[in-house]
């Protein structure tokens, strides 16, 4: 199945340099080999393509050069910059990666200009409404997660197989490739906690404390972690409530599929998650898929955040356009009476929309006052924002 960023992605080649990042398995790789334009692809982990990289011999007559993996070269930034500035993009060039670049951030000035980025997720309930009835599509997700082998699958023990090795290859081998790692027991032991604590404000000091490692440590972990595609923060949005809020993050599974079945494990210390925070981490995937994908496409800066008050008052997520609050999202799996935390937030945030998600419902609701309930799976199949 064609994946949406396929065609954006066309639409950019030639243009530019074109990177699409992402996590380890989203499709990546598929999407740089099944574009229709004759390619010249190179996998930098590959000892022959290693080398026609290094020596820049890659075959100039095809449409499409794919440079994957290309983060592990030392310098690879300045290496992109020479050949833009020399040879263009003719052909036009891909770079893939399973690591979080963060191209804007990390390359500083040297490709400032010459690319667009993309940034592959996987599969949510928007992408697969027109191949899956929306309902069934969150329903495996949040047994499978989203990624692309295992979803289509739909197996639990192929699942169950697929997740431990997945999770294993990043903290065994692309953690090293961004950082210098050596207590891997530990960061093993970050993510079980994490399992456990999805849809709770994070406190770096209570996670120290459980590791017996210091609170800056815990938090170059996460960061690590995030830097890999194994965890994503969401964080607290400031204006206009600053001083009400709290400010710890709160992080959430790109596999959901984590959070469902708890420790990849499966020993006797498995934590049972309730489906409320796997349904929570679902809908986080979804709106943070949505969010980085508009803002690549369009270029409009989007960000998902969170509203928690010291008093309690709480909303899940924040969508953030351009600096304006534009969506104010409630989960819930069954209850269908409204959060008593709109009223307070609706008079700060006016022109947002109020909505309420329950995943056991098949009714859409309103209020005179704005606020509206929609079935869940309904609501992210056609999410846009």
């Amino acid at each position: 199945m064609e994946r949406e960023l396929t065609a954006l992605v066309k639409r950019d080649l030639g243009r530019k340099l074109v990177f699409v990042t992402g996590p380890r398995q989203a499709g990546k790789t598929w999407i740089a080999r099944n574009l229709d334009i004759p390619t010249d692809y190179l996998n930098y982990d590959n000892d022959e393509h290693r080398e026609i990289i290094r020596s820049k011999t890659w075959d100039r007559r095809a449409e499409l050069v794919v440079f994957d993996e290309l983060h592990k070269m030392p310098n690879w930034t300045q290496f992109l910059k020479g050949v833009y500035d020399v040879e263009g993009v003719s052909p036009a060039i891909l770079i893939t990666g399973s690591a979080r670049l963060d191209v804007r951030r990390k390359t500083g000035d040297s490709l400032a200009g010459r690319f667009f980025q993309y940034r592959l997720l996987p599969f949510d309930v928007r992408e697969l409404a027109d191949r899956v009835e929306p309902h069934a599509a969150l329903t495996r997700i949040l047994k499978t997660g989203g990624f692309p082998e295992p979803f289509l699958a739909d197996d639990d023990e192929y699942y169950r197989r697929w997740r431990r090795s997945h999770l294993d290859v990043i903290l065994r081998q692309d953690l090293l490739d961004v950082a210098s790692v050596n207590d891997i027991r530990s960061i093993e032991l970050l993510v079980d906690l994490l399992r456990t604590r999805v849809g709770s404000p994070i406190s770096y000091a209570s996670l120290a404390g459980d590791l017996q490692r210091d609170p800056k440590t815990v938090k170059r972990w996460l960061e690590i972690l995030e830097d890999v595609y194994v965890v994503f923060p969401v964080r607290p949005w400031h204006r206009n409530v600053a001083r009400a809020v709290l400010k710890e993050p709160k992080y959430y599974f790109f596999d959901t599929g984590q959070v469902t079945t708890g420790s990849p494990g499966g020993g006797s210390g498995v934590v049972a998650v309730p489906a409320g925070p796997a349904l929570e981490n679902a809908v986080a995937g979804s709106l943070y898929k949505a969010v980085q994908t508009a803002e690549d496409r369009d270029g409009r800066p989007r960000m998902l955040h969170y509203l928690r008050t010291r008093d309690g008052r709480e909303i899940d997520f924040a969508v953030v356009r351009e600096d304006e609050v534009t969506h104010l999202i409630e989960v819930k799996t069954r209850d269908t009476a409204l959060s008593p935390s709109f009223p307070w937030f609706r008079a700060r945030f006016p022109a947002a929309r109020r909505v309420q998600l329950v995943y056991e419902t098949d009714r859409v609701r309103t209020w005179p006052s704005g606020e509206e309930l929609h079935p869940a799976a309904q609501f992210l199949a056609e999410l846009s924002v």
